[in-house]
């Protein structure tokens, strides 16, 4: 239980996307009417509050400062990924890590769509020729009948494939346990000879998967020579999920209709790196997690978990790690 004058949740001053974090604490104390939320604004307000708090929530958790969380029993991350959290120490601690997965599903399924048509209609033609006032027609292509391969079906894949469904296409999702099946008109692992065959059939990539070791590098040279050259990537998941390299080489030998990458590797992107320079490369600087809705999605999940915490229930919304 908390100390007397322990809140009952504590928000870290780290926010996210340029939202104040004030936005995020107000969001959940208007759905915690009577319980104490306190945002610690100042390194040292944090250092003092985290003592004797047992539930926090914030975008990172430094080692150091949980060095100094002794009553800690639950931290709600602000982001869908964990990586960046000190998960042995937490889980050495035994406090209950959980996410923000599905607050994203919206946004990102819309940022990708919008990428995707943007490449069907090829509007950034449209543009150029606008900044010239040149009036001439162009070829597009059409997005009816293609085969859109999804990398991951966790909430944002799942959101994606929702959003292609009036579309008509044929859709492919690849997740590790695809008995699990999905959304897609056909599920498959990451075994070589499936993910090759689905590379060999996709019109879109879609990578909207977790890195791991499994995905680190997954898009690599052979991935983009087995890939249609008229295939366009799409990636919103991580940087690494690319081979960089490969990437650019694929494009200087015109071995890939375009790319729309969210997340780059390196990150950020260099001022001089050659991905700057391709007409058919649509850069944004990971700006697809960004909604207006944020704070308030990722509250009705902290709320929720705040009141299964002080009901001892151990069974936690979009909890990762014990």
């Amino acid at each position: 239980m908390s100390e007397p004058d322990a809140p009952d949740v504590l928000v870290l001053r780290r926010g996210t996307h340029g939202m104040p974090v004030e936005q995020y604490a107000d969001a959940i104390r208007e759905r915690l009417p009577d319980r104490s939320v306190e945002l610690a604004r100042t390194p040292a307000a944090e250092r003092e509050a985290i003592r004797s708090a047992t539930f926090a929530t914030g975008m990172t958790l430094e080692r150091d400062l949980l060095e100094s969380a002794d009553a800690l029993e639950v931290f709600a991350c602000a982001y869908a990924g964990t990586g960046h959290l000190p998960l042995e120490e937490l889980e050495e601690r035994a406090v209950a890590v959980t996410n923000a997965s599905g607050v994203h599903g919206p946004n990102i399924g819309e940022h990708v769509l919008g990428a995707i048509l943007g490449f069907v209609r090829r509007f950034h033609v449209g543009r150029r020729r606008q900044d010239r006032r040149e009036w001439r027609h162009y070829q597009a292509h059409e997005l009816q009948g293609s085969t859109v391969t999804i990398v991951g079906l966790g909430a944002i894949g799942e959101a994606v494939a929702e959003r292609l469904e009036p579309f008509g296409v044929e859709t492919i999702g690849v997740r590790y346990t695809p008995e699990k099946g999905g959304p897609t008109d056909e599920v498959i692992g990451f075994e070589s000879e499936a993910f090759d065959d689905a590379l060999a059939r996709t019109d879109y990539l879609v990578l909207a998967c977790p890195l791991t070791e499994t995905t680190r590098g997954l898009i690599d040279r052979e991935a983009l020579v087995t890939i249609d050259p008229e295939a366009v990537l799409v990636n919103v998941a991580r940087g690494p999920v690319v081979d960089t390299d490969a990437l650019v080489a694929a494009l200087r030998s015109n071995r890939l209709r375009g790319a729309a990458l969210d997340v780059t590797d390196p990150e950020p992107l260099p001022e001089d790196h050659p991905l700057w320079t391709f007409e058919n490369v649509r850069i944004t600087p990971h700006n697809a997690g960004h909604t207006p809705e944020y704070y308030e999605r990722l509250a009705d999940i902290v709320a929720e978990n705040v009141r299964r915490h002080a009901n001892g229930d151990d069974a936690l919304e979009n909890q990762v790690r014990p």
